[in-house]
């Protein structure tokens, strides 16, 4: 829930979320649907399908449980690398390497200062918020394998849980007080906006399937990306056409 989506709307969804779906069973039981209906305002509906999808594998392969071996982690839908490196540290405080936006902002200020020629004990100078053309340069600078072995050795001996933790916060403090390092990062791209976006209108199509509005209002709202939005919403598995008519999958 908290990736691409900030914690103070991810709390009151989080909640909700678990009242509905207590258990992981509960969740592999559930209509698709129903799951949508409860993640509705989230955005990325793929992610709401594909923790529909984890539970049903962990309750027909695992007994209900969460494996700790990573490997295992990989294959359930939905889970790339971060999110089982998360998973093995936060629940269950094994030792593992971990790379998101706050971890490389604190690992790009200390470690990668003056690269490129942007100093980050100050926010970044004015020419480079004015020239994308100097910023797209320095974005490309600094790749996640420069980074690891890093991160890699300074979490050696520490508390798996902890570390992260206080690693994670610290990274967002840094990003405060100076400004955001991680834009000096190959892998840093920042969010587009979701107003007028194709995110929108694929979040409408739902909606309006899951209440039983017409999709011709939602073609009308956005008529240049409707077609794109439903082509995109079948792909990823969301919705479905049944007898001449879309509805959730």
């Amino acid at each position: 829930m908290l990736q691409q989506t900030q914690v103070p709307r991810v709390i009151e969804k989080y909640q909700e979320f678990l009242k509905a779906f207590p258990t992981v069973h509960t969740l592999a039981q559930a209509p698709l649907v129903d799951v949508l209906h409860v993640w509705s305002g989230m955005g990325y509906n793929r992610r709401a399908k594909f923790l529909r999808e984890a539970a049903s594998i962990l309750v027909g392969e695992y007994g209900g449980r969460v494996p700790r071996d990573a490997p295992a982690l990989r294959a359930i839908p939905g889970i790339g690398p971060y999110t089982a490196s998360a998973v093995r540290v936060f629940a269950f405080n094994l030792p593992d390497t971990m790379i998101e936006t706050n971890i490389r902002a604190a690992f790009i200020h200390h470690f990668f200062a003056d690269t490129d020629g942007v100093n980050y004990s100050s926010k970044l100078p004015n020419w480079v918020k004015r020239s994308s053309s100097e910023d797209v340069r320095i974005r490309k600078g600094i790749k996640d394998s420069d980074l690891l072995p890093l991160i890699t050795t300074a979490a050696e001996g520490q508390d798996p849980r902890e570390w992260h933790w206080a690693l994670m916060d610290y990274g967002s403090h840094i990003k405060k007080l100076h400004g955001n390092p991680a834009r000096q990062s190959a892998h840093y791209a920042k969010q587009s906006k979701f107003e007028g976006s194709l995110r929108q209108v694929r979040g409408a199509i739902l909606r309006a399937l899951s209440q039983g509005t017409p999709l011709l209002k939602v073609r009308r709202l956005s008529p240049e990306k409707f077609d794109e939005a439903l082509a995109g919403l079948a792909r990823d598995g969301l919705i479905i056409k049944r007898r001449g008519k879309w509805g959730i999958a």
